[in-house]
């Protein structure tokens, strides 16, 4: 699976995140949240997706609030893509990320568009960060447009209710977690990812600002999805994943586990052998940003073989993000 929540290592996501986790790990990662605190904290959907979408509907566009700028830095924009050639353009930066970077084996029809793209882009809202720089060369009688170097997909509970339920449902089951938590209003994050020359603050900057506006304006409760560990033998991952299993467990009422047929133990090693300063160093860079924001991991990882990755689910309320990191956020006025 694609990692819902961002899929990639990529070193700058993650960076600047200012907000410790809660369940008082102790030194490493009170160490770890203080290292920031100087900072102006800045495969296909599951059966059933083609009866719900025809060939000859449209993806959905935003409404009005999702068309207008949510933030810029510089030359970088970011807002809501409001028409479907900018949402092909968000899959074919997608590819280019998953497939030709990464080590994700593209479907048939995946490798001859050049696109990432599933039944679940048709119900989602797509965030676009876009580099507004003039072309060196411009083609003769050709509008520029603007470059689309980072994109993250958004599927709210009302939308997924509707539908085809959230994407990764396909790994995890929610059940659980939507009848202790319906009355929430729930955002799943997924498809994420930056062209490598952007993968720096600014552009990390201006995907969380549009995603806080979008929380603001839409009132989401808490933000699900996946985050992905390179690598698909669990055992090499054991110091990582029982770090998250015995250190970052979400509460009942939160915590998710893995569909039966699909679910990896994480407590692979005893909480006694795990060395915490060590377990947060061999975590991805997005992975320790979550922790600093107060997220919490399920009960079990998926192996996701088509990516070659172990995804973890992650969890993160609203509310359990730091005052400092959503007034940097906050759209102003």
């Amino acid at each position: 699976m694609v990692a819902n929540l961002a899929r990639g290592a990529y070193s700058a996501l993650g960076a600047g995140w200012h907000k410790g986790v809660q369940w008082g790990v102790g030194a490493p990662i009170a160490k770890l949240r203080r290292r920031h605190a100087h900072l102006r904290v800045p495969a296909g959907g599951p059966t059933g997706i083609a009866d719900v979408l025809s060939a000859e509907q449209a993806i959905r566009l935003p409404e009005p609030f999702e068309g207008r700028s949510l933030g810029r830095i510089g030359n970088l924009e970011v807002r809501l893509a409001t028409k479907r050639s900018e949402i092909r353009r968000a899959q074919r930066l997608r590819f280019k990320v998953f497939y030709e970077e990464m080590s994700a084996v593209p479907s048939g029809l995946a490798a001859l568009s050049r696109r990432d793209a599933d039944g679940y882009d048709a119900l989602c809202d797509h965030l676009l960060v876009l580099d507004h720089t003039p072309p060196k060369r411009k083609k003769p009688f050709a509008k520029p447009r603007p470059k689309v170097v980072g994109t993250y997909r958004l599927l709210r509970s009302e939308v997924a209710k509707r539908h085809a339920g959230f994407y990764s449902e396909s790994e995890y089951d929610l059940v659980p977690l939507l009848a202790a938590q319906g009355h929430r209003r729930i955002l799943e994050l997924g498809r994420s990812c930056v062209l490598k020359p952007y993968r720096g603050k600014r552009t990390v900057e201006l995907l969380w600002q549009g995603i806080y506006a979008y929380v603001l304006h839409h009132r989401i409760d808490a933000l699900i999805g996946c985050a992905s560990l390179e690598g698909t033998d669990p055992d090499r991952l054991a110091l990582p994943l029982a770090f998250l299993h015995h250190h970052a467990r979400a509460p009942e009422g939160w915590r998710v586990r893995p569909l039966p047929e699909r679910a990896v133990a994480m407590d692979r090693l005893p909480k006694e052998a795990v060395d915490p300063k060590a377990a947060l160093q061999s975590l991805p860079p997005l992975i320790k940003g979550y922790l600093r924001l107060g997220a919490t991991f399920g009960d079990g990882a998926v192996i996701d073989r088509q990516f070659g990755t172990t995804d973890v689910f992650v969890t993160l309320p609203v509310e359990t993000i730091g005052a400092r990191y959503r007034g940097h956020f906050a759209p102003a006025g």
